[in-house]
């Protein structure tokens, strides 16, 4: 379900930008987070993300552009900030010699909860995070799914109304990711605002909004829906018994845009304008011309690896 949109917004950016040297890491990044929500940065490592989100949390400053979280501006209130958010990094601090209820305890007091506090708060972590058989075991003894959860308990123990994940699912197993989502979408319920980092497209899908980053840039935002409901690309699926072999013939074709492996299909995103009949006919005419088979051929609706492929492709063209 989707937040309401008349919500205000948690996190506020105009032209965020942030340059190590030469290098231009974040490049204008205007962003705006409702209430509530769960809002994903999607897109490959080294693409800004991170980078992202170490501005938000405070604890970097950009070179220009503005930022304001939870009313306060940054990076001026940022001492104000750490302590009413959560932040789990992709190199949590989890110490393999200690059991996941020390961790829970060391974290609590570093947020400054009482010891009553304290209580109640490992309970409810504890349980939301699936973590009553591991209470005292050594982290460095647990599976790592198990210490994922353990730094996401950690992270939000103080109950913050504001959660920074970076990559949080990364070496999760799919039936632990898709658990790890059911648990984001409980506390989004509860009014807490979830900013995300993945590179996977498949959870992607589960954010209320999206905002896709390409080398520094942001390059689309909106609901999943409507990223993939406003790609003007034209796309085919074309039934192929040896798509391997069609891969190369397709890419050649004038105006396709990314050709990907769907089982025993392939995907091929045409450049804005190509009828779709059209671009099936030049399909056909290319792989049966070098004696491959092709069977059906139609257009489908895209998916969001085929957004990204398309928006990426456009980005680098315009750069």
């Amino acid at each position: 379900m989707t937040p309401e949109t008349s919500r205000p917004p948690v996190i506020v950016t105009d032209g965020l930008t942030r340059r190590f040297g030469s290098f231009t890491a974040v490049n204008r990044v205007s962003l705006s987070v409702p209430e509530g929500s769960i809002f994903g940065l999607l897109g490959p490592n080294g693409s800004g993300k991170t980078t992202v989100i170490r501005m938000l949390c405070g604890v970097l400053e950009q070179n220009e552009g503005t930022a304001r979280v939870l009313g306060l501006d940054l990076p001026r209130q940022a001492a104000d900030l750490k302590h009413i958010i959560g932040y789990m990094s992709q190199k949590a601090g989890i110490y393999d010699d200690m059991t996941i209820r020390e961790h829970l305890r060391f974290y609590a007091g570093l947020y400054g909860l009482t010891r009553m506090e304290t209580v109640e708060a490992t309970d409810r972590v504890i349980a939301m995070g699936r973590l009553e058989e591991w209470v005292d075991t050594l982290a460095g003894a647990v599976p790592v799914g198990t210490r994922q959860d353990l730094a996401f308990a950690c992270a939000s123990i103080h109950a913050p109304p504001l959660l920074f994940l970076d990559e949080p699912t990364a070496d999760m197993s799919p039936v632990a990711r898709r658990t790890f989502w059911d648990g984001l979408y409980q506390l989004a319920g509860q009014g807490t605002t979830i900013l995300v980092t993945t590179h996977y497209l498949d959870e992607a899908i589960y954010c209320h909004e999206l905002a896709l980053m390409h080398r520094s840039n942001l390059v689309a935002s909106g609901t999943p829906d409507a990223l993939i409901d406003g790609l003007p690309h034209t796309l085919v699926e074309v039934e192929c018994p040896q798509p391997h072999a069609a891969v190369e013939l397709v890419d050649g074709l004038m105006g396709v845009v990314e050709t990907a492996l769907y089982g025993d299909t392939l995907h091929v995103l045409f450049e804005p304008g190509h009828e779709s009949e059209v671009a099936a006919q030049s399909i056909r005419r290319r792989l049966e011309g070098a004696g491959v088979r092709v069977g059906a051929i139609t257009a489908v609706r895209p998916t969001l690896d085929d957004v990204f492929a398309a928006l990426a492709g456009s980005s680098a063209d315009a750069g």
